[in-house]
């Protein structure tokens, strides 16, 4: 069998980890059927199902489980050598359009004075550090961090966005209690891009608890309402931790800096 190339093992682990390949070909930037296509050829190349498909699920067989296992170290080591090899020094950071808007311009304006810095917007921040596409990852606590290092950068007020019609949208706060009473609210917040929550929310399909960040993406048809009975939101940046490189070494000690400058400016206000 001819060597596999890295786009295939970063094919098959978005596939693997969204379990839907739709959404695994928005993550990746292509159309759906060519993905398909790919995880055929790859299937066929090994000689194994990597996949059970139907028309309502996608799940990884037991060979599967184990390919994947070994494509996200083999990304792991691809992303690593090429580093040490100095061919890229600049730092790709994941993270969800919205997430602590205002502590990520300040993280990257204060690291990007002595180092690029690139940003890779996804919903799936974990999935982009764990198969190499991402360095660090900023996200909320409450995400999968196992083999993980975390460094805390900021909390996260929750509020939900309902239409600017809606009778919450006059409140000071509204409690889990009356959302739940909605229809269109929604526990979880759908794994979208912000652009499509406000637009869902906006046209009264959906309402949804986010972070206090993303209030400034909401425009002027949707309201973000504190929530009252809701506790805030860990922020944190993530990082594998086998990653020690000085870059993102580097990155961590800005994060801290940012964090203990904005927790001095909040504690004498």
């Amino acid at each position: 069998m001819d060597r596999l190339e890295t786009r295939e093992l970063a094919y098959f682990v978005a596939v693997a980890e969204e379990l839907h390949f739709g959404r695994a070909a928005e993550r990746l930037g292509i159309a759906a059927p060519p993905l398909s296509r790919a995880i055929a050829r790859l299937e066929r190349r090994l000689g194994v199902r990597l996949f059970d498909r139907t028309s309502r699920r996608v799940s990884l067989t037991d060979a599967g489980r184990v390919f994947l296992a070994d494509s996200r170290a083999a990304l792991a080591a691809v992303d690593r050598a090429a580093r040490r090899a100095g061919r890229s020094s600049r730092l790709t950071v994941a993270v969800r359009s919205g997430t602590a808007a205002g502590v990520l311009a300040e993280l990257v304006e204060a690291f990007a004075r002595a180092h690029p810095v690139e940003l890779l917007f996804t919903t799936d921040q974990v999935g982009a550090v764990r198969g190499g596409a991402a360095d660090v990852a900023l996200l909320c606590a409450s995400n999968d961090l196992a083999g993980f290092v975390t460094t805390d950068v900021a909390e996260e007020l929750p509020v939900a966005l309902v239409p600017v019609s809606h009778p919450f949208a006059a409140r000071p706060a509204v409690s889990i209690a009356d959302l739940r009473r909605e229809d269109a609210f929604r526990t979880e917040c759908p794994q979208l891009p912000l652009d499509e929550i406000v637009d869902r929310v906006a046209v009264g399909e959906l309402l949804a608890v986010v972070g206090h960040g993303a209030v400034s993406r909401a425009g002027d048809a949707v309201v973000g309402v504190p929530v009252a009975d809701c506790p805030p939101t860990r922020v944190v940046l993530a990082r594998l931790a086998g990653n020690v490189s000085a870059e993102v070494k580097a990155f961590e000690r800005t994060a801290k800096d940012v964090a203990a400058r904005r927790s001095a400016m909040a504690a004498t206000a």
